[in-house]
């Protein structure tokens, strides 16, 4: 009994302290429960106090924002590098077939003006980019003594030669404006070969290679000179009557001229030889062109025709439509040509009408007192070649550049250049960059006026050239 007493005796305390354990865990786990509950409240005791970028700070993030910050992976790298290379492939092809295609469409345009030049129709655009010179701008030359005749310029746009009715022949440099050589004055009666001109020099022409130079004059003479030094090298004669017009075949030494005797002589230069004679005018002819093509036009003077001479048939085209002496002319391209006339006007012609296609009266307006007005003569005319650009020139105090419409079938004024004097001829450069005129105190072929304000001269004129911006919706 006793023992069992005390065995219960000793089981008493232990059961009681392991309840008195149990129940202090319980107080524990009560008092962590409150504990935390505390905190909680403090918690949320604090975020009700909080700043706005406190709360701001404990916000949750948003799910495109969790997306940033995701990690790329290497499968995903390699794909976005192959999408981008092949991308930066797609755009240099892109401009690769660009830039072909713009080197078709260059070739393509180069192609269709060669044999739009071969058939005589190009008619390049350029006139509407012209802007007129002002006055400061125009270069003058001067060393003749007498009125300028004529003038032409070298190929290569580096010099010009003009001559006068003092006849002497000056080379000047386009760069410098000085004189590079003057030919003088032939004496009359000198023995051996001239070795220069005796009386007025009416007309001069340059081989295409700037080789040979060959100048006309009243005495019937065709002068040939080496262009680079001026040293004389042949005497042509056959004319009987002064020599008024003088041209060279382009791409070769074959060279046309034209007479008051009313004729056409061919002439191969190289081998000093003559070729042949035409005959069709009925008065003295005037002026004489040529550019590729083995044939040559003529402005008739008062026999009123512009004639286009076939070479190897030994045949002509004649043409009507100017009233008075068609003093002037010049090829635009092979198929077209303009010409001047002392009743004022300026025409154009295409070979396949015998009337002109574009006809300007009064081209230069007026003079003379009220009721008594006559045209100012047309002394000299040029054209830029194979484009739409012509010059005219008169004794009306300026030189007028025109714009031929589509098909030359008009002519449109686009500005005046003030230049006092009879413009006895005009010459463009092959580049277009600059105009040459012969200003002289009297016309080329006669002394019906004499303008004393003028000054005998050649006169440089710079044309500059403005874009004309491509008409909206174009």
């Amino acid at each position: 009994m006793s023992a069992t007493a005390g065995a219960r005796k000793r089981g008493k305390p232990a059961s009681g302290a392991g309840a008195g354990a149990g129940a202090g865990k319980r107080r524990r786990k009560a008092d962590s429960a409150g504990n935390r509950g505390k905190s909680k409240g403090g918690g949320k005791m604090n975020e009700e106090i909080s700043s706005d970028s406190e709360s701001e700070s404990l916000a949750p993030r948003k799910p495109e924002e969790e997306e940033e910050e995701l990690e790329e992976t290497a499968q995903e790298k390699k794909l976005r590098l192959a999408k981008l290379y092949l991308e930066q492939l797609r755009q240099q092809e892109e401009e690769k077939a660009e830039a072909r295609a713009f080197e078709e469409d260059q070739v393509a345009g180069r192609l269709k003006e060669d044999v739009l030049e071969q058939r005589g129709r190009l008619q390049k655009s350029v006139a509407k980019e012209i802007q007129a010179p002002a006055s400061a701008d125009i270069r003058v030359l001067r060393g003749h003594q007498l009125s300028i005749t004529c003038l032409v310029i070298t190929p290569d746009d580096s010099a010009i030669f003009s001559a006068a009715k003092d006849c002497t022949i000056i080379k000047w440099s386009v760069e410098s404006g000085r004189k590079l050589h003057v030919i003088p004055r032939a004496k009359k009666g000198a023995e051996g070969k001239p070795s220069g001109h005796s009386s007025h020099v009416l007309c001069m022409a340059i081989s295409s290679d700037g080789k040979y130079l060959a100048s006309g004059d009243r005495s019937k003479l065709i002068l040939i000179w080496e262009a680079q030094s001026c040293q004389h090298l042949y005497t042509f004669t056959g004319h009987r009557d002064a020599v008024s017009g003088l041209a060279f075949r382009r791409g070769t030494h074959q060279l046309y001229s034209t007479s008051h005797d009313r004729s056409v002589k061919v002439w191969n230069v190289a081998e000093n030889s003559y070729v042949e004679t035409l005959f069709g005018h009925q008065d003295a002819v005037a002026a004489l062109d040529a550019l590729s093509r083995e044939c040559c036009v003529t402005a008739g003077g008062r026999d009123g025709t512009v004639r286009v001479w076939k070479i190897p048939e030994e045949s002509q085209l004649v043409f009507y439509g100017h009233q008075g002496s068609i003093d002037c002319i010049h090829l635009i391209n092979e198929e077209h040509m303009v010409s001047g006339a002392d009743d004022g006007s300026v025409a154009l012609w295409g070979l396949s009408k015998k009337r002109p296609l574009a006809l300007q009266r009064e081209a230069h307006g007026l003079r003379g007192e009220p009721g008594l007005e006559q045209p100012f003569w047309i002394s000299s005319v040029a054209a830029l070649l194979n484009t739409d650009l012509v010059a005219t020139g008169s004794h009306s105090s300026c030189v007028r550049l025109w714009q031929c419409g589509e098909g030359f079938r008009q002519l449109d004024l686009l500005c005046d250049i003030p230049l006092m004097g009879f413009i006895n001829s005009l010459k463009f450069s092959s580049s277009g960059d600059f105009l040459v005129a012969g200003v002289g105190q009297e016309h080329r072929l006669g002394r019906w006026w004499r303008i004393k304000e003028a000054r005998n001269s050649v006169c440089i004129i710079p044309l500059r050239r403005v874009p004309v911006p491509p008409a909206a919706g174009s």
